[in-house]
């Protein structure tokens, strides 16, 4: 996870400043009308969590909660072509209404709560709380997710919106591994 005290690409300038995030989000990729999530209190939720890096703060309309009775959301993003995915961030809401953990599986839409919990993900994320500027992204290892056709999160949460983006080759951090830009296939 990357330092609170580092800006959103893990380095230390303003990626609004330099322009970071417009130029390597994912969302124009994101299949946005075939997301769809396991848990939620109100169907179709899932989908107004998503948007392009200059509206990433806003409030959605009805934001994505979990069932009352349950924290736990299982969210699938599919995506148009075959993305390399290097790092997401994940705002949630405010008062303890953000996600804690988050465990991304790639390439799977078959999956539901039990299956889940029995299988290892790909990568599993202790989550910062809020996070309401959008300015920490969790960097993924890039070997592993190099040719995503869809995401699976299992995350614990109540209410929370979440962006994709690469991180740029431009934005390393020493010690940390990166691979090179995003392709969409």
């Amino acid at each position: 996870m990357p330092p609170a005290n580092q800006g959103c690409c893990a380095h230390d300038h303003d990626c609004d400043t330099a322009d970071c995030g417009p130029a390597y989000s994912l969302y124009k990729h994101i299949a946005l009308e075939q997301v769809h999530c396991l848990n939620e209190d109100v169907d179709g939720s899932c989908r107004n969590v998503f948007r392009a890096w200059d509206a990433r703060t806003a409030a959605p309309e009805v934001p994505l909660r979990s069932d009352p009775d349950d924290e736990e959301l299982l969210l699938t993003i599919p995506f148009d072509g075959a993305v390399k995915l290097k790092a997401v961030c994940v705002i949630g809401g405010p008062d303890g209404r953000a996600p804690s953990k988050m465990r991304l599986f790639i390439n799977r839409d078959d999956l539901d709560f039990a299956a889940v919990g029995s299988m290892a993900a790909v990568q599993e994320f202790d989550l910062q709380e809020a996070n309401p500027g959008g300015t920490v992204e969790y960097p993924t290892q890039p070997a592993k997710f190099g040719n995503v056709h869809a995401l699976t999160r299992n995350r614990r949460a109540v209410e929370a919106v979440y962006e994709l983006r690469p991180v740029p080759e431009d934005h390393r951090v020493p010690g940390m591994k990166q691979g090179g830009h995003f392709d969409v296939a």
